[in-house]
């Protein structure tokens, strides 16, 4: 049985729960039989978890049935009875995941298994699991969101001309996957600068999209009129420039993952702050020579002291150019 491919396969159905699970991870879940063939998938989407889902799907588990998950079963009552006692109370005899459940609360799942004489294989695809799930374990491990910063800019780096114009700087292929992302994501980050100047709704145009929570951060208010007071997502005002209020407001909204859609001045002091994990650049190979630079001060005077990221993968998106960078640990 391939074990690599069944598990690409929960991996890609894991995806379908972005923006949907915080603050629990996404998790995609298959039963197969003994000749390997796929008899039930799902994936966690905020309600049942995918294996209790896959199970209740089968109903009766056929001999040689094996649970392929993409994160080891939960082994605690939370919001859900423990996934490692509905496994092995429906009769299934072999469980193959991915990634070890970080959380103190909830980890043990896979020795409680064996412990009740269930075969166990983990560490199947562990890297591209831990990648497609990272939101939630670097909020586990860190303690706070995972910040993706997303930026379109010019090639010399501009994200406005001089008269204040931005739009359109990037294709509309371009802002089609940023409206796919902000429907994958918790919450999206801007600063009171962007609210009044761009007066964004930070909706997803998705058909069917979540719709992810809201946050402008600044003293300035924003008028009732404006699109954030709209009502079609849940907004929060946050009079702070510091990073500390920031992040324990998003601790209080159970937030995994944010996206920030900001001008150069919020997005310059969150990677000062050093909670920037990575920047999704979309650059149009244009100049424009003035105008609005993507990033501020960072208080940088020596090379040696830059703020290193490392090219993750990039793309060509109709006339742009997409690059993802992640934090260089």
């Amino acid at each position: 049985m391939d074990y690599s491919a069944l598990m690409a396969q929960a991996d890609e159905l894991s995806l379908l729960g972005l923006g949907k699970t915080s603050p629990n991870p996404i998790v995609g879940a298959l039963i197969v039989d003994e000749s390997g063939y796929v008899i039930a998938q799902d994936f966690h989407d905020g309600g049942l978890h995918a294996e209790a889902k896959v199970i209740k799907k089968v109903g009766k588990i056929p001999k040689g049935a094996t649970l392929i998950t993409t994160l080891e079963p939960c082994n605690h009552h939370g919001k859900t009875p423990p996934c490692s006692e509905l496994i092995i109370d429906s009769g299934i005899r072999k469980v193959v995941y991915s990634v070890s459940d970080q959380n103190l609360v909830a980890k043990g799942g896979a020795d409680h298994l064996k412990s009740a004489g269930i075969e166990v294989v983990g560490g199947v695809l562990k890297e591209r699991v831990s990648h497609s799930n990272r939101f939630w374990l670097n909020k586990i491990v860190n303690h706070r969101p995972y910040f993706i910063w997303k930026i379109g800019m010019t090639l010399d780096g501009k994200i406005s001309a001089q008269d204040g114009s931005s739009k359109w700087i990037t294709s509309e292929a371009s802002r089609m996957q940023v409206s796919k992302l902000r429907g994958q994501s918790d919450l999206i980050l801007i600063g009171t600068g962007t609210a009044l100047a761009d007066n964004p709704s930070l909706n997803s145009k998705e058909e069917n999209a979540n719709q992810p929570k809201r946050l402008v951060m600044g003293n300035r208010v924003i008028p009732n009129t404006h699109n954030l007071n709209d009502g079609t997502a849940p907004t929060f005002f946050l009079q702070s420039h510091k990073i500390s209020d920031l992040l324990d407001l998003l601790e209080k909204l159970e937030v995994n993952q944010v996206l920030v859609e900001s001008g150069a001045t919020l997005g310059t002091f969150l990677v000062k702050s050093d909670v920037v994990d990575e920047i999704h650049i979309y650059l149009n190979p244009s100049l424009l020579g003035t105008g609005q630079s993507f990033i501020g001060d960072l208080g940088i005077n020596s090379l040696e002291n830059r703020i290193n990221f490392k090219i993750y993968s990039s793309e060509i998106v109709d006339t742009d150019l997409k690059i993802i960078l992640v934090k260089d640990q």
